[in-house]
């Protein structure tokens, strides 16, 4: 079972949220926990798709309140630390992906690569590799294609750090 990190905006269109849930569900229907912001958008979206198929989702809050985490979470990990709570997501994350999202999913993204971890985007998200050092960076064209390389890079990850 993977710690699968997804990142993305708190405010999205219907099409985002479908992506976001579908990726929500094909991780759990991998047994892939996912790991989120907790809040609305990309995080509520993926959260739903995740319940829906019987999975787990964590949600790594920026406040101090477990109410603040959407509804379909199966655990609120509330921080206090505010943003900074975005180093928590990636940390948690065995792999990455990243639909929608604004200058807090950059900030993400950046993490995830100076971590060296991968990250696999769905959509426009405009991340560039920087350093050799960096971790691996994805496009993927679909929830499926993006799941599939997640789970493949989770594993690469886990037997690296073991």
């Amino acid at each position: 079972m993977f710690n699968i990190s997804v990142i993305g905006g708190g405010e999205i269109d219907e099409n985002t949220c479908e992506i976001a849930y579908r990726v929500g569900k094909l991780l759990a229907e991998n047994n892939a926990i996912v790991v989120c912001g907790g809040l609305t958008g990309v995080m509520e979206c993926v959260a739903h798709g995740a319940a829906d198929a019987g999975g787990t989702s964590i949600g790594i809050l920026p406040g101090n309140r477990v109410e603040e985490g959407n509804g379909y979470l199966t655990a609120r990990l509330p921080t206090g630390i505010g943003f900074a709570r975005d180093f928590l997501v990636i940390r948690m994350g065995e792999a990455v992906i990243a639909i929608d999202g604004a200058s807090g999913t950059h900030t993400e993204a950046y993490f995830t690569l100076s971590e060296g971890k991968s990250l696999i985007c769905i959509g426009n998200l405009s991340v560039k590799r920087e350093k050799p050092s960096d971790g691996k960076l994805f496009r993927a064209a679909t929830p499926e294609e993006a799941v599939k390389i997640a789970l493949e890079e989770a594993k690469v990850y886990r037997e690296s750090v073991t």
